[in-house]
């Protein structure tokens, strides 16, 4: 395994796409020292429409669980810096997605050394929870007061499943606590070489001071049921979590929002062809170029109306951030609600089963996560939740892009659309490139604006 230092984010670039001009205003970073001081700081309830969300794009250290964990705390400073309340991290970012299942040979062989070595190692580097991987990272999020969500590799370390590992959402609060475990409930095709199913208990949306979210991993999107369960607990957003966001991921994305009229942030990974396994022969589809994407980002944040707020972007390491009102929901809501005014529960029945129910219903007990403190969700406890939101104007969203300076999208790998990456501003830079534009019609009056003051980096 090449452990070589992935890419650096650059700086950011002082331009941001916006529908109409405006200003950010300053959101404080507590500098909380205990538990009690955090959860007196924390409003007991969302007070704003509007929240500032970030999908991190970059790689992390492939099999390499300490050098990952670092650098995913300084990627959480970075967004913080940006004044983020929701950062998302791609599919099982630690240790990173295993992307050799699909593109090196005789990984499915039976009894096959080089295979169990690297299950081996891909153990060792995974996260048990808790652990102090998982206070690190809590440490990380209430010290940036912000929400956490990062898709792990998780490992049990005692009692059943220690031989077993699942691929997980792990989601942490602003006051530090781990608010949320989901388990991935099928893993995909190779997936299972690795994965087990998860068991459900996960399978919730968390109130937080940016908004009701939910998640999913990859193809759970193509999941009817599960996705109707997170929409009947009202979900404001929803992290979309994938090994690399490319068409059908974007085309699942989109329609989750449009079907949810929830915002989706949308995060990919980056591997390169170097961070692949070394023991393995790669297949002869890719090329000899160690700098070749495996996988390619594509991360994004989509609104309710299932249009692109930002992104996606491809080919880079990059933050992605936009500042969201959670008023549009109440809008795309007029036409679409399909656990209200476009539901027909007199025809169509839905169940959501518990861990008693699910282990009457297949005679398998539910392992549950008792340590967690997380109960078992009922049916009862799916309901859309009280309108309490303060009415505010409608603010607009904006796109934020850091470029790889260390490695620029190549001609063989171009942004998909079209556009291009924005470069750092200076005297010796090259004039700003195009910011990738919304595909929202331009009734808003999207403009070009540089923000006096805003210079970050």
């Amino acid at each position: 395994m090449n452990n070589r230092s992935p890419a650096p984010i650059g700086k950011i670039h002082p331009v941001f796409l916006t529908y109409r001009a405006f200003f950010f205003q300053r959101l404080p970073i507590s500098q909380i020292k205990g538990e009690e001081q955090a959860k007196d700081n924390m409003p007991t309830s969302i007070t704003s429409s509007t929240a500032v969300v970030a999908a991190v794009q970059a790689a992390p250290y492939y099999l390499n669980l300490e050098r990952s964990l670092k650098r995913a705390i300084d990627l959480i400073a970075e967004a913080a810096k940006r004044r983020a309340q929701l950062v998302v991290f791609p599919e099982s970012w630690l240790p990173g997605y295993p992307a050799w299942l699909d593109v090196c040979r005789d990984i499915a062989v039976w009894g096959h050394e080089p295979t169990k070595r690297l299950y081996a190692q891909l153990m060792e580097n995974s996260v048990a929870v808790p652990s102090r991987e998982t206070e690190a990272l809590g440490d990380a999020a209430r010290r940036h007061n912000l929400t956490l969500v990062i898709g792990v590799h998780e490992r049990v370390n005692v009692g059943p499943g220690r031989g077993t590992l699942y691929n997980s959402i792990l989601t942490f609060g602003p006051t530090g606590e781990m608010l949320n475990v989901h388990r991935k409930l099928v893993p995909t095709f190779t997936e299972r070489l690795i994965w087990a199913q998860g068991n459900g208990d996960g399978l919730r949306v968390i109130e937080t001071p940016a908004g009701r979210i939910g998640g999913l991993i990859c193809w759970e999107h193509w999941m009817p049921l599960a996705r109707q369960t997170l929409h009947v607990s009202g979900e404001d957003i929803h992290a979309s979590l994938w090994p690399c966001v490319k068409e059908m991921h974007q085309i699942a994305s989109r329609h989750y929002a449009f079907e949810g009229r929830c915002f989706v942030v949308a995060a990919g990974g980056i591997m390169r062809r170097s961070d692949l396994p070394q023991d393995f022969e790669i297949t002869g589809r890719l090329a000899n170029d160690d700098n070749e994407f495996i996988l390619d980002g594509g991360s994004c944040v989509i609104g309710p109306d299932g249009h692109y707020v930002a992104g996606p972007t491809f080919c880079s390491e990059v933050i992605i951030l936009a500042r969201i009102n959670l008023e549009r929901i109440r809008e795309e809501s007029m036409t679409l609600d399909v656990t209200g005014h476009f539901d027909r529960p007199d025809l169509f029945g839905f169940q959501y089963k518990t861990g008693a129910s699910r282990a009457a219903y297949s005679g398998i007990p539910s392992l549950g996560i008792p340590s967690l403190g997380i109960p078992s969700l009922g049916v009862s406890a799916l309901g859309i939740p009280s309108d309490a939101r303060l009415s505010t104007p409608r603010q607009p969203t904006t796109e934020v892009i850091l470029p790889s300076q260390d490695h620029p999208p190549s001609a063989d790998f171009p942004p998909s659309n079209g556009s291009e990456f924005l470069t750092p501003a200076g005297s010796s830079a090259p004039a700003p490139l195009p910011a990738i534009p919304p595909s929202r019609p331009s009734g808003y009056g999207a403009d070009i604006q540089e923000l006096n003051g805003e210079k970050i980096g």
